[in-house]
């Protein structure tokens, strides 16, 4: 992961933001359904928001912290997604075109040929208009 440069401003942002999220996650049961405060979400939203408005230095190593433990579930999560989607759908779909025998980039081969190319009519030019 490239380095990058943390001003004050951006730990300043994170300590709020992050602060207030686990905030409302603390004290969410209490307001709404009259149930005990979530201490371990109100903790350290507090901590992270008055540090965040009071010395936002402090939150650096935090900052980077959270940002790489982000980085390694965007990685994991990339993977994952893209190979659900791969094997759950693309695989799928190309073997049930091969099975039926429909090729829409029509592929075969044919020695006599001039061309492969599609011939196509030109629209007109008013196709253009009220296009939605």
């Amino acid at each position: 992961m490239e380095h990058i440069e943390v001003t004050k401003r951006t730990l300043r942002q994170f300590g709020l933001m992050v602060g207030v999220v686990f905030l409302l996650i603390g004290l969410w049961p209490f307001v709404w359904r009259q149930e005990a405060v979530r201490i371990w979400a109100v903790v350290p939203g507090s901590l992270l928001a008055v540090a965040g408005l009071v010395v936002p230095s402090l939150l650096k190593q935090v900052y980077q912290g959270w940002m790489w433990v982000g980085h390694v579930m965007g990685w994991v999560n990339t993977r994952i997604i893209l190979g659900v989607l791969f094997y759950g759908v693309v695989t799928p779909m190309g073997v049930v075109m091969k099975l039926t025998g429909r090729d829409p980039m029509r592929r075969g081969y044919e020695p006599d040929a001039q061309t492969y190319r599609v011939i196509r009519q030109p629209r007109p030019a008013s196709h253009m208009k009220n296009m939605f």
